[in-house]
């Protein structure tokens, strides 16, 4: 196991990883995806001078499917009209949502229940001069997770379906543990499967591993420049890989998965 590796184990009643190919209703993958297990992991312990990179994410309870109906807006807020509602509330229309409603709609979501994952990952700092090591980084993550403490709180896919989480030493053992707990071998209940093409993530890594800082102020002193960080913007593009299950493990890691990019243009 790597020295810079950290196991996290979340669970929770509701999933919902949702497949980019349904463009209307909501269809989950059957397991996490590795951008959810980054999106848990940041939600938990964020810097902007370090990374993840997702490892494997290990099933232990895959879950049941489930299909209901829910209320969701169509309309997107634009930070010109946030802008002007904070100058001036009278010349904003708010957002009419609920059955009914002209900015509302129902949409099908097919998606999971009681699910539990292992995610393993990867700390990394960035091409930046950063201020700590890594195992600054680590030990920090792993009070947070231990106490309980989160930047805000994970979920798994939507933000309705919240996650618990808790630090995991080392990913065997933990599966062990909660083999033995629930009485059954996690590792068996999902021996083999072709997932096909999966969402790896939207953000690429490698441009995440050019970094980003916020200046201090005495490095803006004197200087024409009044932008207040320095790295690389990262631009939205999605990454697919082809997923394979094997004995309820998701392996991930971008060097041993071939990943298929395709630029979100506008997105």
């Amino acid at each position: 196991m790597s020295q810079n590796q950290i196991t996290i184990r979340v669970w929770g009643d509701y999933a919902c990883f949702t497949r980019p190919e349904m463009k209307v209703e909501r269809v989950s993958y059957p397991i996490m995806t590795p951008s959810a297990a980054r999106g848990v992991l940041e939600a938990i312990f964020w810097e902007p001078e370090i990374y993840y990179l997702i490892d494997a994410i290990h099933a232990i309870r895959r879950g049941r499917w489930f299909s209901f109906r829910r209320n969701e807006v169509i309309s997107v807020i634009s930070l010109d009209s946030a802008k002007t509602w904070m100058k001036s509330p009278e010349k904003t229309s708010p957002i009419q949502a609920g059955g009914g409603a002209p900015d509302g709609t129902q949409r099908n979501m097919l998606a999971l229940q009681e699910v539990e994952y292992l995610i393993t990952a990867e700390i990394h700092r960035s091409k930046l001069n950063s201020k700590h090591p890594e195992k600054t980084y680590l030990e920090e993550i792993k009070r947070r997770a231990i106490s309980g403490k989160c930047f805000h709180r994970p979920y798994l896919g939507v933000r309705e379906f919240a996650a618990d989480f808790e630090w995991e030493e080392e990913a065997q053992a933990a599966l062990e543990r909660r083999s033995a707990e629930l009485g059954k071998n996690c590792q068996s209940l999902w021996p083999e499967e072709d997932l096909g093409l999966m969402l790896y993530d939207v953000f690429d890594h490698e441009q995440r591993s050019e970094g980003f800082r916020w200046r201090s102020e005495a490095d803006l002193f004197g200087k024409k420049s009044t932008v207040k960080w320095e790295g690389k913007l990262v631009k939205p593009e999605a990454a697919f890989f082809h997923a394979q299950i094997k004995d309820a493990k998701l392996d991930c890691h971008p060097e041993r998965v071939r990943l298929l990019r395709n630029r979100i243009v506008g997105g």
